[in-house]
């Protein structure tokens, strides 16, 4: 068996271990893969930051991480779509109930990826490109098309009707527009403007300044009076104003990708006067968000990107759409990766800096 190391997390605040731990090999309709690169997300800063508060079902030792790249190098009984050697990106679910919580966890080596949420990635994209797309895509498409978020149809089968994403420049929120675009809606959208250009190129018609004290109103002046198929709200403080978007242009689905705090920004301790406010703000915006958003008729749910693995959207996004769509150059990799070291010791050190804040780009690590 192949030699096999992580970078672990031993107890809740601690910090990121690399130890060595057991290679798994894959059950029927599983892949290993050899990772070669690994990038970073929020909820593995918010799994540290916040001991057992968030994934309280994981066992310590923890591998957290979702989104792996890197090579083939066992396939499980009943796997045609890859082969060993083959170079492939793939969504790490260790992290969610009922899984292989240590080795489907993205910060190893070698980690197990069920062969239904993994794409071929293209020899002329680098594994550090190919990383950014497992969560942020799977959280997008669960957002978009599960049929209990906004519900909207599926790329190649139609066009009309306007879906804003608030949050554009986000992990989520880059793909959230491409999908959309690729569905065949206008897409409307929000960033700092320095971003506007590059959420054009990904295929969003309009980009609006999200810091202008007008943005709803110029939101809802450049749907123009279309028929909003849906609103997916990216990014803290995205809630409120896509409630005020919703009520002014008459949609009734929102999608929520994240909380009314950062939560990713506490620090890893127990818990402190910062922690209790942030609790506090949480519970209180999240309730009047529902309370407002009930009494407008206006569905306003919260999107968890591992559902979509029992349901359509799962086939459609990973079998369908993706592998074609990647191979064609018809899917943009966004944001751009920042490589922030190499080799299982830097993970520790990239949360870090995504605590310190990162704005349009993904946190990568490569592996040798």
């Amino acid at each position: 068996m192949p030699e096999n190391s992580a970078a672990v997390l031993s107890a809740p605040y601690g910090r990121l271990k690399v130890m060595a731990v057991p290679y798994t090999s894959p059950l029927a309709g599983e892949i290993v893969i050899r990772n070669r690169a690994v990038a970073i997300n929020p909820l593995d800063s918010v799994k540290q930051s916040t001991g057992n508060l968030m994934y309280g079902w994981l066992p310590y030792p923890s591998v957290l991480g979702e989104d792996v790249a890197g090579e083939v190098v066992e396939v499980g009984a009943g796997v045609t779509r890859f082969a060993v050697g083959d170079r492939v990106l793939g969504y790490a679910v260790g992290m969610e109930k009922k899984r292989n919580h240590r080795a489907e966890g993205g910060f190893q080596l070698y980690t197990v990826v069920s062969a239904a949420l993994a794409s071929p990635l293209p020899s002329a994209m680098d594994f550090a490109d190919g990383v950014v797309f497992p969560l942020a895509v799977s959280t997008a498409a669960t957002a978009l098309f599960q049929a209990d978020q906004l519900g909207l149809r599926h790329p190649g089968l139609g066009k009309g009707g306007v879906v804003i994403v608030w949050g554009g420049s986000t992990s989520v929120g880059s793909n959230a527009i491409q999908l959309a675009a690729a569905a065949g809606y206008v897409v409307v959208t929000t960033a700092s403007p320095r971003n506007h250009d590059a959420l054009r190129r990904l295929g969003a018609t309009h980009v609006l300044d999200r810091g202008s004290a007008t943005v709803v109103a110029d939101v809802t002046a450049a749907v123009g009076g279309r028929p909003v198929a849906g609103i997916f709200a990216v990014g803290t403080g995205s809630a409120h104003p896509a409630l005020a978007i919703a009520v002014a242009t008459g949609s009734r689905r929102v999608s929520l990708a994240s909380p009314s705090v950062a939560l990713e920004t506490l620090p890893r301790r127990r818990a402190s006067v910062r922690f209790v406010s942030m609790m506090a703000q949480l519970v209180a915006g999240t309730s009047s968000l529902m309370i407002r958003s009930r009494l407008r008729g206006i569905r306003t749910r919260f999107v968890w990107g591992s559902t979509l693995m029992s349901n359509e959207v799962g086939p459609m996004l990973w079998e369908q759409f993706l592998p074609a769509a990647l191979a064609e150059g018809r899917y943009r990799v966004a944001p751009e990766p920042l490589v922030v070291g190499t080799g299982l010791e830097s993970v520790q050190g990239a949360l870090d800096s995504l605590r310190e804040g990162v704005s349009a780009r993904k946190l990568v690590v490569t592996l040798p």
